[in-house]
């Protein structure tokens, strides 16, 4: 007998032995039943198995209908083993019930999201409380292996375990060992004769390794990443006139050990072709004259352009879905003509039914409220639908800070073909915080407070801010509030209430201390839906605690000069804003500008203003990186009446503080003011108050500071008054000048609440015009870290300063609560 023949009678044996015993289960002498008895029953119900069982009672039960009852038994999964027997008339079911999942663990997927992998899970019936079927967990670990295989991860394992439990249960465990995705090594394009390799490949997401690998990870094979990139070369070549162009083939070879990719495509580039006749055809809506305006930019002779043609589609398409017409379609059709290399194009327009939005609908936003997402919309319900208008409110909502995601879908109306409705989906996350108890701050210590800040209170979108803080360096008292829409076309009002004593020594400035309190009112208008202008005007009242030998003098001198030491003044601010970011927390792309003036009204203690400038602007260079410019500019100083004052003083005397008749202590003599009251003063000084004051001055160095410089100590920048002793004093000044340019990675991270960055910082204060010089610029280097925490956005920066003097103060390590890159 040859070995073929003997293996198929082996196989036929085996065939038979196997269906023995459901043969067996189905041998059953036909019988009329009078009843069916279930055994074996643990977890699923006997109404559960009647459902399925296609024999009732009454029924004749031959061997047919016996095998019939068997297969839709196990059909239903639930099942190890099913047989039939009789007793009497009884039909005797016994089942053994496959077990139930109780826990379902995943580990060492990094590449595949956990919560990703358990939905497609559990739409397969393998999800903790579901029947165990070891046929979906070969499914699994199959479709695990070429999903990973498609990542460029070929030596990836999956080993799923299985652990019996009592009653009938198990604990499964899905083990990945992801390895090392294969690196591509070597890119080969075969036929590219016009071009240089290296710049078709430029835009192209698949690379060898090359000195930025590590953070945009290039080298690793993609399946799908390589997809895109022969995509990419195919739209190369069409974007440059190479209507005839050919990609041959695409071969894509591993490597024995599975590590190393090597990819190789072959093309035919053929002829560049030009540009011929452009029109438009169709039902065009808008006079034909307008729509060929639209696509004018493309002109017979230029070369032909495939982006140009998608450019030139999806402007009448915008233009059309701006006024209605939401499904709108434009079909380029080219008419080629080989002889003379150039395409003729026609734009056929069909806009189909002009569409109008029914509703409305907002979904996830379970704390805020729908009037406060709905006053956002550009987009108004029983209105044309515009598609501009619902981008725009997308753009609105982003920028409130309220939402970590938001989405906007149109989903058209059943039953109609002329009406949507837009739905936004929104996902929410902190847009205040609530702290008690003990705080910490870099600049300040140790510090005992009760604060509530929240930027969407009760989810009514209005903002409300009060503190309670107490420490050895201040008492504050905070109350803000603000509503950004007191009336509905967007006017905003809002007020602030405070009282601070302040021991400002403690925020590395100039030693001396401040009781303070003010009221102010403010409102905003909207002049567009990116500039708005305030006004701001409130009563403030400032007592200085200044003393001889521990206060800079400068600052003693300013105090007497004015000849008392409370400071009252009626101020107003007047300022414009543009913000055009298109998300307020970790923006890509807009930016913000703002210019305001402060002024001390005439009739306060002192009279001056302050002018204020801030412009930053996002640049994005690839969605793996973005540049960040951003420029602060500040001037105040004085205007109307000064304060020149004669100081005038006697000469100390010893005195005996111990009554032992000899003098032990020197007392400082009197000290007046012009007219002086000492009437013979041993000493006479001149003493000016003038220029911005100097608890209005502005500050740079650190992080918190209007003049960011990171790597320097907060404030410590610009004049400094040095005692005796040595122990310097920074005073702030007049003039800020401060720039920075930050390159910001938003995609280091998965989650869209962190992002990193490095930068470089440019700043300093200067005591007024006469004093600026450029040489004085101080900057530094470094990188930094945005996290939206749970209790708020996180700062942390390390800088090493590049450019400093003898004296600077250096902190690399800085973090601050509150802010954006």
């Amino acid at each position: 007998m040859t070995r073929p023949m003997h293996r198929r009678l082996l196989t036929l044996a085996l065939a038979s032995a196997l269906s023995l015993p459901a043969l067996a289960q189905t041998a059953l002498a036909p019988f009329t039943v009078s009843d069916i008895r279930i055994d074996g029953l643990q977890r699923i119900g006997a109404g559960t198995v009647f459902t399925y069982l296609p024999v009732e009672r009454g029924d004749t039960l031959d061997q047919g209908k016996a095998a019939e009852a068997l297969r839709a038994l196990y059909k239903t999964g639930f099942f190890e083993d099913v047989r039939l027997d009789r007793q009497g008339g009884i039909l005797v079911i016994s089942v053994v019930e496959r077990p139930a999942i109780n826990k379902l663990t995943l580990s060492g997927n990094k590449d595949l999201k956990t919560e990703d992998l358990t939905k497609g899970l559990k739409d397969i019936g393998l999800a903790e409380g579901e029947t165990y079927n070891p046929l979906n967990l070969d499914r699994v670990t199959q479709e695990l292996t070429r999903q990973y295989n498609n990542r460029g991860k070929y030596g990836v394992q999956i080993s799923p375990s299985v652990e019996r439990l009592d009653r009938n249960r198990i604990n499964l465990t899905i083990n990945v060992k992801e390895g090392k995705a294969a690196k591509i090594r070597h890119i080969n394009l075969i036929g590219n004769e016009r071009y240089e390799e290296e710049d078709i490949t430029k835009g192209w997401e698949s690379h060898t390794s090359n000195w930025m690998s590590w953070y945009k990870r290039d080298d690793q094979y993609s399946r799908e990443k390589l997809s895109g990139d022969i995509e990419k070369l195919n739209s190369w070549y069409l974007d440059r006139g190479f209507v005839d162009f050919s990609l041959d083939s695409t071969q894509v070879a591993i490597s024995g050990d599975r590590k190393d990719m090597f990819i190789t495509a072959g093309m035919t580039e053929g002829e560049a072709y030009n540009f011929a006749d452009i029109s438009v055809s169709g039902d065009t809506v808008l006079p034909k004259s307008e729509v060929e305006t639209i696509v004018s930019f493309i002109r017979p002779g230029n070369v032909f352009s495939r982006g140009l043609l998608e450019m030139a589609t999806n402007a009448i398409t915008a233009r059309l879905s701006n006024i209605g017409y939401a499904f709108a379609r434009v079909n380029p059709v080219p008419s080629i003509d080989r002889d003379k290399r150039t395409v003729a194009v026609d734009f056929q327009v069909q806009p189909g039914p002009r569409v109008n939005v029914r509703r409305i609908v907002f979904k996830g936003n379970t704390r805020t409220a729908d009037p406060v997402l709905r006053r956002e919309m550009r987009q108004f319900e029983g209105s044309w639908y515009s598609q501009a208008a619902i981008d725009r409110g997308k753009v609105r909502l982003d920028r409130l800070g309220y939402f970590e995601e938001v989405s906007v879908d149109s989903e058209p109306v059943a039953g109609t073909d002329d009406q949507v409705d837009v739905v936004y989906t929104v996902k929410e996350t902190t847009s205040g915080s609530i702290s008690a108890g003990v705080g910490y701050s870099q600049l300040s210590g140790l510090n005992l407070s009760l604060q509530l800040q929240e930027n969407n209170f009760l989810g009514t979108g209005n903002r409300v801010s009060t503190a309670i803080t107490r420490s050895d360096y201040q008492k504050r008292y905070d109350f803000s509030y603000v509503n950004p829409y007191f009336t509905d076309d967007g006017m905003s009002l809002g007020y602030n209430l405070w009282w601070r004593e302040f021991d400002y020594s403690s925020f590395n400035v100039a030693s001396y201390s401040t009781n303070s309190g003010s009221f102010q009112v403010f409102m905003g208008l909207p002049l567009s839906e990116s500039d708005s202008i305030s006004l701001m005007v409130g009563l403030d009242s400032n007592e200085i605690l200044a003393f001889e030998g521990s206060t800079p003098q400068p600052l003693v001198d300013y105090v007497n000069a004015v000849g008392q030491r409370t400071f009252h003044s009626w101020r107003a601010q007047v300022s414009w804003g543009r913000d055009t970011r298109n998300n307020y927390f970790t923006p890509v792309v807009g930016g913000t500008q703002s210019l305001s003036a402060e002024v001390a009204l005439p009739g306060s203690t002192v009279e001056y203003f302050k002018l204020q400038y801030d412009i930053s602007k996002y640049w994005p260079l690839h969605p793996a990186l973005v540049v960040k410019t951003a420029l602060n500019l500040g001037y105040g100083d004085s205007y109307g009446k000064e304060y020149n004052r004669n100081i005038c003083f006697t000469a100390p005397t010893l005195v005996d503080t111990n009554n032992d008749g000899k003098g032990d202590t020197w007392v400082p003599g009197p000290v007046g003011t012009d007219p002086c009251l000492a009437t013979s003063p041993d000493y006479v000084k001149s003493v000016q108050a003038s220029g911005l004051p100097f608890f209005e001055n502005f500050y740079a160095g650190g992080i918190a500071s209007s003049g960011r410089v990171r790597g320097f100590m907060d404030n410590t920048l610009g004049p400094v008054y040095t005692s005796s002793f040595g122990y310097r004093q920074p005073l702030g000044g007049s003039v800020l000048l401060a720039g920075s340019v930050e390159a910001i990675f938003p995609k280091l991270f998965d989650s869209p609440s962190a992002r990193v960055s490095a930068f470089l910082d440019v700043g300093n204060v200067y005591n007024g015009w006469d004093n600026f010089d450029a040489g004085e610029l101080r900057a530094s280097a470094g990188v930094a870290l945005l996290w939206r925490s749970p209790m708020g956005p996180l700062s942390i920066s390390y800088a090493l300063p590049l450019r400093k003097k003898d004296g600077d103060q250096i902190e690399r390590l800085q973090f601050n609560f509150g802010g954006q890159l």
